[in-house]
């Protein structure tokens, strides 16, 4: 059995054939006609019971070939590892069906439970993480196209289904085929927040885009003057749903970020559904809005509606009237946090003067404020001291020195020949000035001259005598 997500069909019950015309089972299982799948495939025919029996194999039913009784009973097992061969030889299918749960696990293989959308019947399936990932975001509450094939664990007997392919249908197709487009669009960088322009504190025009008489434009007008009085827009009208829309809104657009005087421009729009939202998640709508050189703020439906604006815009508002909120500053608020500020401010200098007269305060109570001479006079004795204890040490050093030079004195007086010549000594001169030690420096009538300690003579040689001193005359020198 087989078919397409085209040809769908509304399947009552699932007919399962014996592999043969001989294959029986060992209990009657009516064969119910089913619809057919496929043009061209006939209804299968009505068929009788036949008794039979489950063979050991689990691809195969074999005749009954022994009584199965309660003396002779099959193991649970057998019985099920059968059944699952019974039912996997079955083929594939397509069905339509609604998702009630999907499990995603780290592993390759992913749990979803099925549902039939007009009869309260359900059914467990699996698929490969791969399926799952290639027909784009699968929830909860899709309907959905699936190929299904049954399958039974043998561990539990379960029943289940293994999904070749899925498909969303209906507004699932829709959200697959906008995740597609919000994918191709991020790879190309147009998401990246770092590009995101700064919305101005206080802008002087507010460029609008939103339908005409709208509650939307209304509900952004009210709360921005509310907020802000003076607020100035510069509204422009467009459809907002409809094959139109998107080419209104870029135009507009388009329009409002060659005005200088519009700082931010607001695209607004009530809630609705998927299909009514869909011109802000064109593309073109979006390429031109990651294109403007004005702040763009996406304010679409609510808080649950996530169009692909609001990924491209500079800031998202949850709702119209958010917008209204987030694009003026709130000037109670505005004269609150100034009026803060002047008193933080004023408590601040405040304190500053309070500290800095402390400090002044203690600076004067410090001694050499009050008495600024008493430093001096400190100044003063310290150098009076100095001075006493320099000339002590003067004294003492002169008297010192004046002691070695008395000493110097009189071991140079000692050694002095005026002290020799004190003593009785003379000193003898030729007439040229040069001493006689010797008897031998001068000849007889030579003319000496005699240093004696108070005067000088003058003498004439008569005779030499070449004795030794301290030696008495002898004989032979007299």
């Amino acid at each position: 059995m087989g078919g397409g997500p085209d040809n769908v069909r509304t399947v009552d019950h699932h007919v399962i054939r014996p592999r043969s015309p001989q294959d029986t089972l060992p209990y009657a299982i009516p064969v119910i006609p089913v619809s057919p799948l496929r043009r061209g495939v006939e209804r299968t025919p009505r068929a009788r019971s036949t008794p039979c029996r489950l063979s050991s194999s689990s691809d195969t039913v074999s005749p009954m070939a022994e009584p199965n009784t309660a003396d002779n009973p099959r193991s649970l097992a057998w019985v099920v590892n059968a059944v699952k061969g019974w039912v996997e030889r079955c083929g594939a299918i397509w069905v339509q069906a609604q998702v009630i749960e999907v499990t995603r696990r780290s592993g390759p293989t992913q749990f979803l439970t099925l549902r039939d959308p007009t009869e309260e019947i359900s059914a467990t399936a699996t698929c490969h993480r791969r399926v799952l990932d290639a027909a784009g975001p699968i929830e909860s509450g899709m309907t959905v196209t699936a190929l299904i094939r049954p399958t039974v664990w043998s561990r539990s007997g379960r029943l289940s289904f293994e999904v070749s392919e899925i498909t969303p249908t209906g507004e699932g197709q829709l959200l697959a085929q906008l995740e597609r487009r919000k994918r191709l669009l991020e790879a190309e960088g147009l998401f990246d927040v770092t590009l995101h322009k700064p919305i101005p504190v206080l802008p002087r025009s507010i460029g609008l885009i939103t339908g005409a008489g709208s509650d939307a434009e209304r509900d952004v007008q009210r709360h921005a003057t509310l907020r802000w009085s003076a607020a100035r827009f510069v509204v422009r009208n467009t459809l907002v749903q409809g094959p139109m829309a998107a080419q209104q809104v870029i135009a507009a657009l388009a329009e409002l970020d060659a005005n200088p005087a519009v700082d931010v421009i607001v695209i607004a729009r009530g809630g609705g559904s998927l299909e009514d939202l869909l011109p802000f998640s064109d593309e073109a709508l979006v390429r031109a809005v990651y294109a403007t050189k004005t702040p763009v703020v996406s304010a679409i439906g609510h808080e649950r509606d996530n169009p692909i604006l609001d990924l491209v815009a500079d800031l998202r508002a949850s709702t119209p009237t958010d917008a209204g909120k987030l694009i003026v500053p709130d000037a109670a608020e505005e004269s609150q946090a100034i009026e803060m500020a002047r008193t933080r401010l004023r408590q601040a200098v405040t304190r500053f003067v309070d500290v800095e007269a402390a400090h002044l305060a203690q600076v004067r109570s410090r001694p050499v404020m009050v008495n600024p001479t008493a430093t001096l006079d400190i100044t003063t004795e310290k150098l009076d001291s100095a001075l006493q204890r320099l000339r002590l040490a003067t004294n003492r050093a002169l008297d010192a020195e004046s002691r070695d030079v008395d000493h110097m004195l009189e071991r140079v007086r000692a050694m002095s020949p005026k002290a020799t010549l004190d003593r009785g000594y003379a000193i003898l001169a030729d007439s040229e000035g040069d001493s006689i030690t010797s008897v031998d420096d001068t000849d007889p009538g030579a003319n000496l001259s005699v240093y004696l300690s108070d005067g000088t003579l003058g003498v004439t040689v008569d005779s030499l005598d070449r004795r030794t001193p301290n030696r008495p005359p002898s004989q032979e020198d007299s």
